[in-house]
């Protein structure tokens, strides 16, 4: 598995390995003794698997506050999406910065994003899947967001996002009062 740093402290892109023949591929997508050698020490709880029906579906930005954060691994399960990560960790040297990816079918990326950031993506085409693996259970009294537009993200759109309407009347970025520190996580 090839594994890639970003700019951001702890966010890594991974590109597994895929064994092809006739059939198709076989790849392993996650492996936690392996991960752990490497710093990338996840204990995952809870799978979860989001569809888009249409091209421009923006999703985000979310998180999940303590005492109930999320690490997550992200990677899309058919089409394309651009997945997006935003350090909210009080005290960072690279708070407010993003990082953002394609993540495809065909190029099997994949996303680790820590504890501490924001979480969103755009869909790239119809009838996208979207598959990620969380360290703690959804808890609705942590579940936060920010607005998709306040974080200075140059997203790929053709015009304007499909949104929840959660999302569509999320606050601000600068009114974030960060639940999440350095030391902490």
């Amino acid at each position: 598995m090839q594994i890639d740093d970003t700019p951001l402290a702890g966010l890594k892109l991974l590109t597994p390995t895929r064994f092809r023949d006739a059939r198709g591929f076989f790849c392993e997508s996650w492996n936690r003794s392996r991960m752990a050698s490497v710093g990338l020490d996840y204990d995952f709880v809870q799978d979860n698997h989001s569809f888009s029906a249409r091209k421009g579906t923006l999703r985000g930005l979310h998180y999940q506050s303590p005492p109930h954060v999320q690490a997550k691994l992200v990677r899309c399960g058919r089409g394309r999406l651009w997945d997006v990560a935003v350090d909210v960790r009080a005290g960072s040297s690279t708070y407010g910065q993003w990082f953002g990816a394609e993540l495809s079918f065909e190029n099997g990326r994949q996303m680790v994003i820590p504890a501490g950031f924001l979480h969103g993506f755009v869909t790239l085409d119809d009838d996208v899947e979207i598959i990620y693996k969380c360290t703690d259970f959804y808890a609705p009294g942590c579940d936060g967001t920010v607005a998709w537009n306040s974080c200075g993200i140059k997203w790929p759109l053709d015009g304007t996002p499909v949104l929840s309407d959660k999302d569509a009347v999320a606050p601000p970025l600068s009114v974030l009062n960060s639940p999440f520190t350095n030391e902490a996580l």
